[in-house]
Formats: C-alpha cells, structure tokens, sequence
C-alpha cells in the first residue's frame, strides 16, 4: 500500500493506493498517519480508495482504528471513491452505517463545509 498526504482547504486528504493489508511492518501504516495528522491538530481527514484494489480484515480494522482516533478527537473520517468491491466489504462488515462514504472525492470535501 502507498499513502500520499495532502491539505485542501483546511481537510487532509490521504490518497490510498495499492492493497489495504497485513505485511510485514506492524504498525498500521494508515492509522500511524491519521495519527500523526491527529498530533498536528489536523482532526478532519478524508479517504481517497480510487486506487485500492484490496482489503482484508487487518485493513479494515487500521480503517475502524482511525476512525476511533479521529472520533476521539472530535473530528472528521469520511471516505470517497470506493469500488464496488470495495464498498461491498464494508457493507457486509457493517461499516457503511458508521462511516460516511462518497461517491466523488469532490462531494466529500463539500461534505465537511
């Protein structure tokens, strides 16, 4: 999985590529940057999966673990750009009534205006 971190408007937005999954390094690699991000102050964040081809239970659960960091920190996770595979696994996982999840990265962002 590659992680790319940028600031629009005040929101960051981490650009997901490749597969969510467990590897060899076992720190979550997305939830040490939601966490970092959280550090800095930085509470609303979004997830670009345009380019997420896999996921499996160890994603999913750096996924709920950012999700819970960023809640506890009063701010915003939302989600964008799912495939339709992807978005099937967070619908049969329950995830689709926690989290916020767009179509566009684009309504998204006008999401936490």
């Amino acid at each position: 999985m590659s992680i790319k971190v940028r600031e629009k408007d005040g929101i960051i937005v981490v650009e997901l590529a490749g597969e969510i999954r467990l590897s060899d390094d076992f720190t979550p690699a997305l939830h040490r940057q939601v966490v970092e991000q959280l550090a800095e102050g930085k509470s609303d964040i979004l997830l670009n999966f345009a380019k997420v081809d896999f996921i499996d239970s160890y994603g999913i659960g750096d996924i709920v673990a950012s999700y819970l960091a960023v809640k506890e920190k009063k701010g915003r996770l939302k989600l964008a750009c799912l495939s339709p595979k992807i978005w099937l696994i967070f619908h049969y996982s329950g995830l689709t009534r926690i989290l916020e999840i767009f179509d566009s990265n684009e309504k998204a962002l006008q999401s936490f205006a």
